[in-house]
């Protein structure tokens, strides 16, 4: 081993970057967060108060000073020879108050405080008095751009550009014009990008809430989406399973009842079919909800069996002839080849189709059965003979039930039709059609039909 390569084992390992090393985690950093989240929610409440604390921070720092020095000369301008104009006290107040107190007004009508501030600060130009105060000028700029109408800007600019011109000029006995020109301009282009940036940065801030406002909304509406999917779905496989097993439940009940007084054995063999049924039905109920429980499935627990296919007809049609009517189920095609998915749709298909020819045709009935493919498509057909071999049953009723329309959308899932109706010789028909050609980027798998459970 070289000594590199111990030194680099040897060496400790860096520390983690820990979350709370950032800036914005800093203590001092989430008080400030919390203080500014506090102003702004006062702010919004009661605005007056920032406005009326902006024009008496003005008024102390940029008014106070003109008073106290303005009427011994003028000591702070010692070095320029400017032919000032010093006005008594009232005067300098009256100005002062002109260019200070819009102020108040800033936020609510940025484009009158701008505009009352600029014809003050032309009128105190034009008197030749010098004012600490006309920074409010500035401020009443960058109010313009935060508030008000940006149409407006370039109008405030050009009546600023031509004010701080003549200010330029009128200084250029001491300064030169392009040095008094650049400091001024540079101090409009500070207010107005200044502006501009908060503008856009509360523009952008804006549309993030916004944006995330309708996300949420989205997220729950999917939510609600699914959930009535969900329970759409589980309503229809508690139709399919109850419904059906509980038609052969009762119509073997009634016969084993019947058979009870003429051969007991019968009776004998009603009761244990009865108890098989149950047992079936309790299994499909116990793997539906189970992926309905939230717990996880401890690896003590049994393992939830497949859900039914086409191998399972061959059953189902044992139970419905146990109960009275004669099947003859026919197959063609490679069947035992499709997806789990088209498989349980076909179970759960001719499973309503039989419990409803038990149900409305009787226990004398002849159902025939036919599931086949041929090509792309998967045919299903189901014909009852009704009642007495050969009466025609009534069609349902106008409000189609849960059965039918179950059949339709287990149907539509591979762009499927399902027709029922009276057949013409008497009876009842119910033929059904899945487009077995794969969709791109599409899966069409129920979720019943994956996991082992649904």
């Amino acid at each position: 081993m070289s000594i590199d390569d111990t030194a680099h084992r040897t060496a400790p390992s860096e520390p983690p970057f820990a979350e709370a090393d950032l800036p914005w985690n800093h203590p001092l950093a989430r008080g400030l967060s919390r203080l500014g989240r506090r102003l702004k929610q006062g702010d919004r409440n009661r605005p007056w108060i920032l406005d009326a604390a902006v024009t008496a921070v003005v008024a102390l720092m940029f008014c106070v000073p003109d008073l106290v020095h303005g009427g011994d000369g003028d000591g702070d301008r010692r070095g320029f020879d400017l032919q000032l104009t010093h006005l008594p006290w009232p005067g300098t107040v009256a100005l002062q108050a002109g260019l200070v107190l819009p102020l108040l007004w800033r936020r609510r009508r940025p484009s009158l405080a701008f505009a009352v501030i600029a014809g003050v600060f032309c009128l105190q130009l034009a008197l030749g008095v010098w004012l600490r105060a006309d920074i409010a000028l500035l401020i009443a700029l960058y109010s313009l751009v935060l508030h008000g109408e940006l149409r407006r800007l370039p109008v405030a600019c050009a009546v600023i550009a031509g004010a701080l011109g003549l200010t330029a000029v009128r200084l250029s006995s001491e300064v030169h014009v392009l040095d008094a020109l650049f400091f001024l301009f540079s101090t409009i282009t500070a207010a107005v990008a200044l502006g501009l940036a908060v503008r856009i940065r509360r523009a952008q801030l804006a549309v993030l809430r916004d944006r995330a406002a309708r996300l949420e909304i989205e997220r729950d509406q999917r939510s609600k989406l699914a959930a009535a999917a969900e329970r759409t779905r589980v309503a229809r496989e508690m139709h399919d399973i109850v419904g059906h097993n509980l038609s052969v439940i009762i119509t073997l009940a009634d016969g084993g009842a019947y058979a009870t007084d003429h051969s007991p054995e019968r009776g004998k063999q009603a009761l244990l079919l009865i108890g098989d049924t149950g047992r079936q039905a309790l299994g499909e109920l116990r793997r539906m909800l189970g992926v309905l429980r939230e717990q996880t499935q401890t690896p003590a627990a049994p393992q939830l069996s497949p859900q039914p296919g086409i191998a399972d007809i061959d059953a189902l049609c044992a139970r419905i002839r146990a109960a009275g009517p004669h099947v003859v189920y026919r197959t063609g095609g490679e069947l035992d080849t499709l997806d789990r998915g088209v498989q349980l749709t076909v179970y759960r298909i001719v499973q309503e189709a039989l419990t409803n020819a038990l149900k409305h045709a009787g226990h004398d009935t002849r159902v025939e059965l036919a599931v086949s493919v041929k090509d792309t498509r998967l045919h299903i057909d189901v014909h009852d003979t009704g009642r007495g071999g050969g009466t025609v049953r009534p069609g349902p009723p106008q409000e189609e039930g849960h059965g039918l329309a179950g059949m339709r959308e287990r149907a539509a899932l591979y762009n499927g039709t399902v027709t029922a109706g009276p057949a013409p010789g008497g009876g009842w028909t119910v033929r059904a059609t899945l487009d077995l050609t794969p969709l791109a980027g599409t899966d069409v798998t129920p979720p019943a039909a994956t996991g082992g459970a649904l």
